[in-house]
């Protein structure tokens, strides 16, 4: 709810230029085409709806300026300009007092700010509460030298906290008055200070009444509900820079006199030949020269089966070389590859603002002029209707503190964390606190099939009508392979491999398969076409399906199958029993995406689609109105988890498929997803009584204040009751009903850990 947090305003200190200069802007921009050039600039100091205003409106009236467009998760601002023009970007950003630098989505440090908070909060939490205390012994009676003396205490305590736990409130507050603006820091620095100075004046003359415990308290509140809000919106920077390291450092280059030389990434240029040695991750988008080998695409299509591709085929960035090597001629720079569209999409995708954020961003607008206008008019009016300063100042110090955003700031955030407690103890993490009551609006369920309505581990079916001797020879020929294919093979008859007859000359061909000798016959396992070699290959259903063959006779075709999640079906009808709509996207061929949704009973089928057509759909479900929820696992399902409303992955996923998501589920059981849905429609529910507490809590609380009947003192305990009013009403999620959604781990199961690594990429 607060507009700024530590560090936010004046990133260019003392009017000094930061940023880079304007033919560094130049040369790290994007081309466009048609004159049009982009530059993405991190703007740290971005934080709150104000500033997306501010900086949105001041770059759009720059000669040459087509857009200019903040996005506040990532806190980077995209602009679009003429290449006929030089608009002063950085210098507008550095005039309103938003340092500006070159992106770079690898870097990933320590949170800074994040450790400030937690410092600042411990330290207002320590000194509020010793200061509580000695307020108790004044209230009980102690008067004279004994009421002086704890009134220096507090004086005392109070000082270290303001300067240290309340430098974050003034330094945001001086800035924004530096720059020409208000935000919401200024009126609480304002009464804090206020406050602590009549108190201090009171002590010094001896009186009764000291407000010290008032602005401590007020200091720790604040914090409390500024640090969860800080921590919930760093969650949405993890994927696009996890993204963005995926991306290997360089590559091997083949010169024209057939040297090799290692090069960064950024200065491979189309044209250039690259070495890509089996286990390399393929740098940039290109094409085959030479070799052959299979190449794990699922960050382009979704399934985990590994490719065979040779002499011609095109690869993109991004893509695993898992077996032989290859010579690949680039065909676009780092910058336009395929992994950099994959980040730019999702960096586009998190640029959306959710309701309550947006309703947050109001208030706060009119939160400052409001309160200091109210302020001002209760001293001007008690002067002239008393003349007594000492009351006028006492009662406007009382408006300004009883008017804290507490409740109104704490009215989100309190409620996600404990939605977040009671999903996490049902195996689901939540990734993203806005993404609660996103999650609460969804008219629509998406599906990814590889991985997420399936488990994503290939098994064979009908394993009983295989004889013990073609089991025992595929069991002897798969052990020599880690094709996840050879390996479900080899654990499937590994109960055969007792009797498994020798082999010799085992040789596996990249993108084929495996052959052997025995008893004098030539085996092969793997693909049809060429384990028959050309004899026919089966149907076009099953031409997929691995063969063994001998001496060019197929011996035995196995069917490979991937199993439903458990309860796939339950949590569809689920699903559908709320009115949800249901769609199922995959990468996967159209016969298998089919089968699958037959299963599950989803009439709604999109099969061969890739990331970028993914995400398109899911735009164009937001564009006829539709808000929905994407459940995906894969690589190439990032983009579409951040372009949906709002998205969900297992914990099975690739680490950027589970960065990207808002929520992460870590059972078997699909029932996570209508379980989320119901405590999200709760939470929607709590959030609203809370925003009513809060106003109601003004309404009632700020004429009383403006009437004289509430000291500092009073103001400051009513800010923290109207606080634990809207934690109470959050607590009431831990309780009673999730809805008929609530599940248990499948056969009593503890959730499962999340893997460090990623898994299966579908």
């Amino acid at each position: 709810m607060s507009c700024c947090a530590p560090g936010v305003e004046g990133a260019g200190n003392d009017g000094v230029p930061a940023g880079p200069g304007p033919e560094e802007l130049r040369l790290a921009s994007r081309d466009l085409g048609d004159g049009a050039r982009q530059s993405d600039l991190s703007v740290p100091a971005i934080h709150c709806g104000g500033c997306i205003h501010t900086i949105e409106t001041a770059l759009g009236r720059l000669d040459g300026v087509e857009e200019a467009r903040v996005n506040l998760s990532t806190k980077r601002v995209r602009v679009r300009w003429r290449d006929d023009t030089q608009p002063a970007i950085v210098d507008t950003l550095n005039r309103l007092g938003y340092a500006a630098h070159l992106s770079d989505d690898g870097t990933a440090g320590k949170d800074k700010t994040l450790s400030e908070l937690v410092r600042a909060l411990a330290v207002a939490g320590f000194a509020a509460g010793n200061i509580m205390l000695l307020s108790v012994s004044v209230w009980s009676g102690a008067d004279g030298a004994t009421r002086d003396l704890f009134h220096w205490l507090s004086a005392l305590i109070a000082m270290p906290a303001l300067f240290f736990a309340g430098g974050i409130f003034y330094r945001s507050a001086w800035q924004a008055l530096r720059h020409g603006r208000m935000n919401m820091d200024v009126p609480i620095a304002l009464g804090v200070s206020l406050a602590y100075g009549l108190s201090l004046y009171e002590t010094i003359n001896h009186g009764q009444h000291a407000y010290f415990d008032a602005s401590v308290s007020l200091l720790f509140f604040l914090l409390i509900g500024r640090t969860l809000d800080h921590v919930m919106r760093e969650r949405a920077r993890v994927a696009v820079s996890g993204l963005a390291r995926m991306a290997p450092g360089g590559a091997t280059v083949i010169g024209a006199d057939g040297q090799a030389r290692f090069l960064p990434l950024d200065e491979i240029e189309p044209g250039m030949r690259l070495r890509i040695a089996a286990g390399d991750r393929v740098p940039v988008d290109g094409h085959i020269l030479e070799g052959r080998s299979d190449v794990d695409v699922s960050l382009v299509t979704g399934e985990g089966a590994p490719q065979p591709m040779a002499t011609g085929d095109a690869v993109r960035a991004g893509m695993v070389n898992l077996t032989g090597s290859l010579l690949v001629e680039a065909t676009a720079a780092a910058r336009e590859s395929f992994l950099a569209e994959m980040v730019r999409l999702m960096e586009a995708a998190e640029g959306g603002r959710a309701r309550y954020r947006r309703i947050a961003d109001r208030a706060s607008a009119l939160y400052s002029p409001l309160v200091h206008l109210a302020a001002l008019a209760t001293f001007v009016g008690w002067m002239a209707a008393t003349g007594d300063w000492h009351r006028a100042i006492t009662i406007a110090i009382a408006v300004l503190i009883i008017t804290c955003p507490c409740a109104l700031g704490l009215a989100v955030p309190i409620v996600q964390v404990v939605a977040a407690r009671r999903l996490f103890e049902r195996g689901v993490m939540v990734k993203d606190g806005s993404a609660m009551e996103r999650l609460a609006e969804i008219d629509t369920v998406v599906f990814d099939k590889t991985g997420t309505l399936t488990v994503g581990r290939p098994v064979v079916a009908d394993i009983d009508r295989i004889d013990a001797a073609t089991a025992a020879h595929v069991a002897a020929l798969a052990a020599h392979s880690r094709h996840p294919v050879s390996r479900a093979l080899a654990r499937a008859f590994d109960d055969a491999r007792n009797k498994a007859p020798a082999f010799s000359d085992i040789v596996e061909v990249p993108g084929r398969g495996i052959k052997g000798r025995s008893a004098g016959s030539l085996y092969r396992l793997g693909r049809a076409g060429w384990a028959c070699k050309g004899a026919d290959a089966g149907t076009s259903e099953d031409a997929g399906d691995p063969v063994l063959a001998r001496g060019g006779t197929i011996l035995a075709r196995f069917g490979m199958r991937d199993r439903l999640r458990a309860d796939a079906g339950a949590a569809l009808a689920a699903l559908r029993d709320d009115g949800l709509e249901i769609e199922l996207l995959s990468g996967d061929t159209a016969a298998n995406a089919q089968t699958v949704a037959a299963e599950v009973g989803i009439a709604t089928v999109r099969a061969g689609v890739l990331p970028g057509d993914k995400a398109e759909r899911l735009a164009r479900l937001a564009a006829d109105g539709h808000k929905a929820l994407m459940v995906g696992d894969g690589l190439n399902d990032a983009p579409a988890l951040a372009a949906a409303h709002v998205s969900m992955a297992p914990a099975t996923a690739a680490d950027i498929g589970r960065n990207a998501a808002d929520f992460v589920f870590l059972h078997d059981s699909l029932q996570a997803v209508p379980f989320a849905i119901a405590i999200a429609r709760r939470a929607d529910r709590l959030v609203r009584q809370n925003f009513g507490l809060a106003i109601a809590y003004n309404v009632i609380a700020v004429p009383i204040a403006v009437a004289g009947f509430v000291t500092p003192l009073i103001a400051a305990a009513a800010m923290s009751l109207s606080s634990l009013l809207v934690i109470a009403n959050a607590l009431r999620l831990r309780g009673g009903k999730a809805a008929a959604a609530s599940f248990v781990a499948p056969s009593g199961r503890a959730p499962a850990a999340l893997p460090s690594a990623g898994g299966k990429t579908a």
